[in-house]
């Protein structure tokens, strides 16, 4: 029992130019469709061993292309009797000895779904009648998701609870057809004439499971995302970094679900299409930011032009007064506040240093008041520094 390959690669090889008849997929698939009969094309006319032509029967000797980015499993009641996982033209055999049932090479998939296979493969001699299916390897797109009310997580960045409304889609990937087709798809899409089991379909309730659970894991991903020491990743990036917040969400799903684990299929890339977070982490997320903008040296920046700003308009309504005190500059003004304490004069190597003179604290006190009256210094730090001064 098994497949012999008459010829690799795509349809158009100087094997498949002789096929008048064989089976490929049928034509009404999409990107979204996941898994579809295979379909017999033209007739047999005596050639090879399929002679007779019945419908949803595979007998000895039958053709069947596999195209590239699919595999094909072959069913009998039920259960698994064969799987081609590379793509190329391929002869059923069931009397063979030399003939496998598994081709899967050295590719990508031999290591992936080698060992499911070894543990489901059919045992025995195939029956008469076999169904054929094809599973969809590439990327299926436009799996979407979405919250209706806020859904909540811990962050670390922002050391709160933060939450949002959100959605987006998602690509997800079949990593291995065995587990797919045995734990994951119903029955009625593995008969005779059976529909395309396809991800966007609304009445698809295996494809709506995995929407709810997708949903249901969104606080986990989040919070795997911003949580990450290793990455230092920050709520405003997420939108920004699709592979990342894939790699967050798939390690949710098959945390809570294990999807590829058990159901063979994995979460590949994100784009979220949309966040609104709630009043509250809107107003800590302008909090934080301005609190960004004024840390280290832009900080320092921005504080000397608000000084200069104060004292500039302290000039301009104030008076002769004011605009003698712009001549002071951030220096003077920062003398101000800092000299409170006398430095010890610098002297020479082997003598002993000597205080400053003293500085009358009436005087400092003075310039003192002159910095408030004009908006420079605060009533808070003339106080501090006036009960310095006088020692009270």
């Amino acid at each position: 029992m098994g497949f012999i390959k008459a010829f690799a690669g795509a349809l158009s090889g100087s094997f498949a130019d002789q096929w008048k008849d064989y089976y490929t997929p049928r034509q009404d698939i999409n990107s979204t469709s996941a898994i579809f009969e295979a379909v017999p094309n033209g007739t047999n006319a005596g050639r090879g061993s399929n002679t007779k032509g019945s419908e949803n029967i595979i007998t000895n000797g039958s053709k069947i292309v596999v195209p590239e980015g699919t595999a094909l499993v072959t069913m009998q009641d039920g259960a698994i009797t064969g799987l081609v996982a590379e793509p190329g033209g391929f002869i059923y055999s069931s009397d063979d000895p030399n003939s496998k049932s598994l081709f899967a090479g050295n590719g990508l998939f031999s290591s992936t779904f080698g060992t499911s296979w070894e543990r489901f493969k059919f045992g025995g001699q195939p029956g008469a009648q076999q169904t054929a299916f094809y599973i969809n390897l590439k990327e299926i797109p436009n799996n979407r998701f979405g919250t209706q009310s806020e859904i909540y997580w811990m962050d670390s960045y922002l050391n709160a609870q933060v939450g949002a409304i959100t959605r987006g889609t998602y690509t997800l990937k079949i990593t291995d057809p065995v587990l797919f087709v045995k734990n994951f798809v119903p029955a009625s899409y593995l008969q005779p004439g059976a529909p395309i089991f396809d991800f966007s379909d609304m009445n698809n309730e295996a494809a709506s499971q995995l929407f709810s659970e997708v949903v249901g894991t969104l606080s986990a991903a989040f919070s795997n995302y911003v949580n990450d020491e290793t990455k230092q990743n920050s709520i405003t990036k997420i939108q920004s970094d699709s592979v990342g917040f894939a790699q967050s969400l798939s390690k949710a799903v098959e945390d809570a679900y294990q999807w590829k684990g058990a159901r063979g299929l994995e979460i590949v890339s994100v784009t979220i299409q949309a966040i609104e977070y709630d009043e509250d982490t809107k107003a800590l997320l302008s909090d934080v930011k301005k609190a960004d903008a004024l840390s280290g040296a832009r900080g320092n920046s921005f504080m000397q032009q608000s000084v200069a700003r104060g004292m500039e308009a302290a000039g301009n309504n104030g008076g002769g007064t004011g605009m003698a005190f712009m001549g002071m500059g951030l220096n003077a003004a920062g003398q101000a506040m800092g000299g409170l304490t006398q430095p010890v004069n610098q002297a020479p190597a082997g003598q002993p240093a000597q205080a400053a003179p003293a500085e009358d604290p009436y005087a400092k006190l003075s310039e003192l008041k002159k910095l408030l009256d004009n908006g420079v210094i605060t009533q808070e730090d003339f106080d501090k520094a006036k009960s310095q001064l006088l020692g009270i």
